[in-house]
């Protein structure tokens, strides 16, 4: 049992290393996280508009992009999808990770704890909360700069496209089932 504790501290929870396990209800009551996060995703990353001034709905977005890719690509659920797709939504991540400063081999877990503990402590009103969850060592910029980042995400022209892509192979049929 002892053994155990120092994965306890670490916050592992639950998933594969590459894809980070969310609680439910991250992007809506009555979406699972999957559809959630593609739909969230697709929305936020269409304009850098959608977000700015918004560093809660920036960190959704960023969370949904850490989810997706392995998702995607162990869930048998989406075996349907372009291998190639899903593959793109790797990139975007790396993308996405370089422009907010987040070390490209962070484990995806980690990076959202902590932007799940950051977006949480800033609808509260707890700035100093906030700052404490980005200032983990994979935030290579400092809290208050990641913090500026997220509150003015520029537009990520890889983000957009593979995550209008993945929502274009959501439902191949438009949605229709036969």
């Amino acid at each position: 049992m002892l053994l155990f504790l120092p994965l306890a501290a670490c916050g592992s929870l639950p998933g594969t290393p590459s894809t980070p396990y969310l609680p439910p209800g991250v992007f809506g009551v009555y979406q699972d996280n999957d559809v959630g996060a593609i739909n969230y995703s697709t929305w936020a990353f269409a304009s850098a508009a959608n977000t700015r001034g918004n560093p809660v709905a920036a960190m959704r977005a960023v969370i949904a992009l850490e989810y997706l890719p392995g998702e995607l690509l162990e869930n048998p659920r989406w075996v349907g999808m372009d291998r190639l797709v899903k593959m793109r939504l790797q990139q975007a991540r790396m993308e996405v990770r370089q422009v907010l400063g987040i070390a490209p081999d962070a484990p995806p877990q980690l990076v959202v704890n902590a932007l799940l503990w950051a977006s949480s402590a800033l609808m509260a009103g707890d700035q100093a909360g906030a700052l404490n969850a980005l200032s983990a060592p994979f935030f290579t910029l400092g809290p208050q700069q990641t913090l500026a980042r997220f509150s003015d995400l520029p537009f990520v022209p890889d983000a957009n496209l593979a995550t209008s892509r993945v929502s274009a192979q959501e439902f191949p049929s438009g949605g229709n089932r036969f």
